[in-house]
C-alpha cells in the first residue's frame, strides 16, 4: 500500500529538527527545438539512488519528445565524492554557458549555487535545501535555483524497525559529518526516538572508506539505520556484510539501500523524483518559468519496500502479515 504524506509538514519538521540541534508531454516547442539544448548534470557520487534520479530526469525529456543527440544533449559529470571536483564541474558549466544545470545531491547543489549565477539550476536528491543555503525558502527559493527534495519519513522508518523488531531498544546510525542532509535526518531520528523510547548511537564518516570502521564502532546495538547519506550509501556493502556476520538487522532510508541488502524501508522512488525535476526543467526551458519563483517540490507518496532474503541473512523472521503489507518485495 502506498502512503500519502504531507509535503509542507515534512519540510517544517526538518527545519524544526535542525533548530533543536510519469506522463508524456507534448513535442518541444519551436523556440527550443530549433537549436541544441545543453544540460549540465553534476552528480556527487555514483550509487543507485542518484543514478535513478539522473535517469528519471532524462526520461522526462524523452517522454516530452526530446531526442538526445538531436535536439538535446546531457553533459554528465561525476565529482567522485570530492567537493573541490564538484566546484570545478560547476565552473565548467558556467564557462560553457549550458542552458540549464541539474545538481544531484546537496554537495553538488551547493557548488552550483556558489558558482553559477546566470544559468537556471535545479537540484534533486537534496533533503533540506533551505538549511543547506540553497534557497531562501521552500515556497520562494529566490535567485536562479529550485528543485526537488528527497526528505524522507524518518519517524515512520524508525516505527517500522520497531514493528519488525518489537524488542528494539537501541539503533545505530552511520552518517557523514559533512553532509547537511544527513544532519537533518539524524536530528529527526533523535526527536522521533524520544517518543518511541529508543536510544540512538551515532557513528560518523568523512568518506566512504571509513564506513566499515564506523560500523564496527557502533558496538552492541539492536539495529542499524542508514539515512540517505551519499558517502555511507556508496560504501553500503561494508555495512551489509557486518550486519549479516553479526546478525544485526540493517534498515535503510531509501529504496535502493533495500534492493542492495537492507531489510526494509518506507521510501521514495528516486526515478520518480528525478522525473519530476525533469518536468520542472521543461517548464523553465519551454515556458520561461523562473526557478527562483518555483517552490521546491517533493513526492507525495512513499512505498513500503521489503527484502525477505536480507532479513533471513540477518536472522530476522518476517510475519506473513508484514509481507502482505509490502508495496514491493525484493526477490
Amino acid at each position: 500500500m502506498k502512503h500519502t504524506r504531507s509535503l509542507s509538514g515534512l519540510a517544517l519538521v526538518a527545519a524544526g529538527a535542525l533548530a533543536l540541534s510519469g506522463c508524456a508531454g507534448s513535442e518541444p516547442t519551436a523556440s527550443t527545438a530549433d537549436e541544441m539544448i545543453t544540460i549540465g548534470i553534476s552528480q556527487i557520487v555514483q550509487h543507485q539512488a542518484l543514478d535513478d534520479a539522473r535517469e528519471g530526469f532524462k526520461q522526462a525529456f524523452a517522454d516530452a519528445g526530446y531526442v538526445e543527440g538531436t535536439d538535446i544533449e546531457f553533459d554528465e559529470q561525476n565529482a567522485q565524492g570530492e567537493q573541490a571536483t564538484a566546484s570545478t564541474i560547476a565552473a565548467k558549466f558556467a564557462a560553457d554557458k549550458v542552458d540549464l544545470v541539474l545538481a544531484i545531491a546537496t554537495p553538488t547543489a551547493q557548488a552550483a549555487a556558489q558558482t553559477i549565477i546566470d544559468i537556471p539550476v535545479l537540484f534533486t536528491a537534496v533533503t533540506e535545501p533551505e538549511e543547506a543555503g540553497l534557497v531562501e525558502s521552500w515556497e520562494k527559493p529566490g535567485s536562479n535555483i529550485s528543485g526537488t527534495s528527497d526528505l524522507n519519513p524518518v519517524k515512520e522508518q524508525l516505527e517500522l524497525i520497531q514493528e519488525i523488531l518489537p524488542d528494539t531498544q537501541s539503533v545505530g546510525i552511520i552518517y557523514s559529518s559533512g553532509e547537511v542532509n544527513s544532519d537533518v535526518q539524524v536530528e529527526l531520528a533523535k526527536e522521533a526516538a524520544k517518543d518511541l523510547g529508543l536510544t540512538i548511537k551515532e557513528a560518523t564518516v568523512t568518506n566512504s572508506s571509513e564506513v566499515a570502521q564506523a560500523t564496527v564502532s557502533l558496538g552492541d546495538v539492536d539495529a542499524i539505520y542508514i539515512p540517505t547519506d551519499n558517502r555511507v550509501t556508496e560504501g553500503l556493502e561494508a555495512v551489509i556484510q557486518y550486519s549479516e556476520s553479526n546478525q544485526i538487522p540493517l534498515f535503510g532510508a531509501e529504496n535502493g539501500q533495500v534492493e542492495r541488502g537492507a531489510i526494509a524501508t518506507y521510501g521514495i522512488s528516486y526515478t520518480d523524483l528525478g522525473y519530476q525535476t525533469g518536468q520542472m526543467a521543461i517548464r523553465i526551458l519551454e515556458d520561461g518559468e523562473n526557478p527562483g519563483d518555483m517552490p521546491v517540490e517533493t513526492l507525495d507518496t512513499i512505498e513500503f519496500i521489503l527484502n525477505p532474503a536480507a532479513a533471513e541473512r540477518m536472522g530476522v523472521t518476517l510475519t506473513e502479515e508484514l509481507i502482505a503489507k509490502a508495496d514491493r518485495i525484493i526477490e
